[in-house]
C-alpha cells in the first residue's frame, strides 16, 4: 500500500525514528512570471505534486519521507517582467547546503534533491556534491524534466513544442493537468515550433544570450497549444521516472 509521510506533518520523535532507514525527499522550484498566462507558483506547484506522487508510489517499496517545498529559486533573469521572487545565485546554493545539511544533522543519510526550475538546475547539483564531499551521507540531485528526459520523448513530449521550456506548451500542459482552475483559456500563440533535440536535455555546450528572455516575452514556444490530455500523459512519464529514481538512488 502506497503511504504518503510529509516532514511537516511528523513530530520530532517520529522524524528521529524514521532518518536513519527513509529517503528524505527536498522539492525545489521558484516563484517567478510564467508569461501573460501560468501562475508564478508554476514551478513550486509541479514539483510539489510530482515528488509527492512518486514518493507515494516509491514508499509501497522503501520509507519516504517529502520535505516541504522551496518555493523560492534562483530567478534574476525573470525580474525584467516583475511577479518574481528571487534568490541569488550565492544565497540560493547556501539555502540548500544548509537545509542540506540540517537534514544530515537530523539523521538522514539518503538525500534526494527534486527541482522544478530551470535557473536551480547546476546550482542544486553542486550544493549535493559539496555537502557529500564534508558529511556522512548520500546526496542526490536532478531537475525532474532530466531524470524522466527518456520515459518523456518515448511518449512523444519533445514533438512541436520546448521540453522543459518555460511557461510554453509542456509547462502548460503540466499545470492543465495540475491545476486547471488557474490556467486561462485565453493563452499566447506562436507559429512554427520545432521539435525538441531529443537525443538529451544537455547539450555539448552552454550557450547564454543576453535579452534572449527580453526577446521571447519571457516564454517559449506556444501555450495555447497545451492540453489537460498531454499534461497527464507528461505527467505519468515523469511521475513514473522519479519513482524509479528514488528506488535506484535507496538502493545503491
Amino acid at each position: 500500500m502506497n503511504y504518503l509521510r510529509l516532514f511537516a506533518e511528523l513530530n520530532r520523535t517520529q522524524l528521529a525514528a524514521a532518518a536513519a532507514d527513509s529517503l528524505v525527499v527536498l522539492p525545489v522550484g521558484a516563484t517567478e512570471q510564467h508569461g501573460p498566462h501560468l501562475p508564478t507558483g508554476t514551478d513550486y506547484f509541479t514539483v510539489e505534486a510530482i515528488s509527492r506522487e512518486a514518493a507515494a508510489r516509491a514508499s509501497a517499496e522503501i520509507p519516504v519521507i517529502v520535505t516541504p517545498a522551496l518555493p523560492f529559486g534562483s530567478s534574476e533573469h525573470h525580474l525584467m517582467y516583475g511577479g518574481t521572487l528571487s534568490l541569488s545565485t550565492e544565497t540560493y546554493y547556501r539555502v540548500l547546503r544548509e537545509l542540506v545539511d540540517s537534514l544530515v544533522t537530523d539523521g538522514f543519510t539518503r538525500i534526494f534533491i527534486v527541482n522544478g526550475h530551470g535557473g536551480n538546475h547546476e546550482v542544486i547539483q553542486l550544493a549535493a556534491r559539496d555537502v557529500a564531499l564534508k558529511r556522512s551521507a548520500r546526496v542526490a540531485a536532478g531537475s525532474y524534466w532530466q531524470i524522466a528526459w527518456d520515459a518523456l520523448i518515448a511518449v512523444g513530449a519533445h514533438k512541436q513544442r520546448w521540453l522543459p521550456g518555460h511557461a510554453g506548451d509542456f509547462e502548460t500542459s503540466m499545470m492543465l493537468s495540475l491545476r486547471p482552475d488557474i490556467v486561462p483559456a485565453d493563452r499566447p500563440h506562436r507559429d512554427d515550433i520545432a521539435d525538441t533535440d531529443p537525443r538529451a536535455f544537455q547539450q555539448p555546450f552552454r550557450h547564454e544570450r543576453h535579452g534572449f528572455w527580453k526577446e521571447i516575452n519571457g516564454f517559449t514556444d506556444s501555450p495555447d497549444r497545451a492540453t489537460a490530455e498531454k499534461g497527464d500523459r507528461d505527467r505519468e512519464a515523469v511521475v513514473s521516472a522519479l519513482t524509479q529514481a528514488f528506488l535506484a538512488f535507496y538502493r545503491g
